[in-house]
């Protein structure tokens, strides 16, 4: 596809999962992709292996909610290239804690990760964005802003906030021809959720989705390419479910 050739992309949360699944794509697909995360080793060998692939891209350890680790990223990629094109608000965690047994620092912590990452990002490309009259940002949010989920009342709130904040900057930046649209991705099969459930807990997800079978990480890179490409031009301000069929609304 060349419709990302040689576009810039930032891509948060890239060590594993989604976030590694979209990088994947997005290098396959010809584009110059800058991958961050807090586990600098892992992110750096997901960039290593995409370079020994072909493709261009280059793993940076970075605390996506830290504006000045995230300067860093976008530093380097308006020296190498002069623009960012791209963006994917993906960084996330999902300690879970029951509410009455939440503190301030859970929440403070959860929405560190999971929403201000998405400010300080944002803030960082959108002057370039501005500048070239171009740009597709795609925030990751969670089916479970819809559903509700017990033990995850900080996520779902940060989650939510993500659908709120996609909706407002759409208005704000749509003049500059900058566009700003949302995944709900539902139960994707990770890395992660391996560590917090067992394969048969996490096949449950099959029987509440339409389409019985896991949903994966390039699901949700195939859907974050089509809104970073001008198949979706017309589109913004808005939120696609990826999650088979489970949630229709």
């Amino acid at each position: 596809m060349e419709l990302i050739k040689d576009k810039v992309a930032i891509v948060t949360g890239a060590a594993a999962g989604i976030g590694a699944g979209v990088a994947g794509l997005f290098a396959e697909n010809g584009a110059h992709v800058f991958l961050a995360d807090l586990d600098g080793p892992q992110v750096k060998k997901v960039a290593a292996d995409l370079k020994a692939k072909g493709g261009s891209a280059f793993g940076f350890e970075a605390n996506a909610g830290k504006r000045h680790d995230m300067a860093k990223v976008v530093e380097d990629a308006i020296s190498r290239f002069g623009r960012v094109d791209i963006l994917i608000n993906n960084a996330g965690i999902y300690p879970r804690q029951p509410f009455l047994e939440m503190t301030e620092e859970h929440w403070d912590a959860m929405h560190d990760i999971n929403l201000k990452s998405v400010f300080h990002c944002t803030k960082l490309v959108l002057p370039h964005m501005v500048k070239q009259r171009a740009g597709a940002i795609v925030n990751i949010s969670s089916v479970t802003f819809f559903t509700g989920l017990e033990n995850l009342t900080h996520y779902v709130a940060s989650k939510g906030a993500i659908i709120g904040f996609t909706r407002s900057l759409a208005r704000e930046m749509g003049g500059h021809n900058v566009r700003v649209n949302c995944i709900t991705p539902g139960a994707i099969e990770t890395e992660g959720e391996r560590k917090l459930m067992s394969k048969k807990e996490s096949d449950k997800f099959m029987d509440l989705q339409s389409l019985k079978r896991r949903i994966g990480p390039l699901d949700v890179a195939r859907v974050c390419l089509f809104l970073s490409t001008e198949l979706s031009d017309a589109m913004t301000g808005q939120t696609l479910n990826v999650d088979g069929g489970w949630i229709m609304y």
